[in-house]
């Protein structure tokens, strides 16, 4: 009985103390100065979360991109069991351009608007690109983002200016 609650003791506290359990200072590694890991959010961040840096792969910056060296070694079995190649084809569009010629004008307005709210803010660069991909998948997808992203920049800077300025 008592070796059972040594298991559970251990599993509550890392349940209380959350998955980061292990950046909490008292809890960290000796040994390494710096783990490398791929974990990001969740409660109890004590390393800044690796601030706003890009966290996918494939991405516009070149980080995070896959390292062969440290690739699974194959295993023999009858042949070589391998990393298997999901990228079967190059066809990325065609589902997407389906789903939105489904859409009724409305909903295709709604995805336009959200979009656009979503993507605010983001660079030129990664807007762009993401307007490209919309085309590709239908050219009124793209162009219907395009519009409303210009749209929101439009009423974002108008209000601005509406602003009165602050006077001490």
């Amino acid at each position: 009985m008592l070796q059972g609650r040594l298991f559970s003791y251990g599993d509550a506290q890392r349940y209380r103390l959350t998955v980061n359990h292990f950046q909490i200072p008292v809890n960290a590694p000796r040994a390494a100065a710096h783990a490398n890991s791929y974990h990001r959010d969740g409660v109890l961040r004590v390393d800044g979360n690796q601030g706003g840096t890009t966290s996918y792969n494939p991405n516009t910056k070149g980080a995070w991109l896959d390292q062969p060296d440290f690739s699974e070694p194959p295993l023999s079995i009858e042949g070589a069991a391998d990393h298997w190649n999901h990228r079967v084809d190059e066809d990325y569009y065609s589902q997407p351009g389906d789903l939105f010629r489904l859409m009724t004008k409305v909903q295709q307005q709604v995805l336009f608007d959200n979009t656009a709210r979503a993507m605010y803010g983001v660079s030129k660069p990664v807007r762009d690109l993401h307007i490209e991909h919309c085309t590709k998948a239908a050219p009124a997808y793209g162009a219907g983002v395009s519009a409303a992203l210009e749209a929101l920049d439009a009423k974002v800077s108008s209000a601005a200016r509406s602003e009165p300025e602050v006077t001490k």
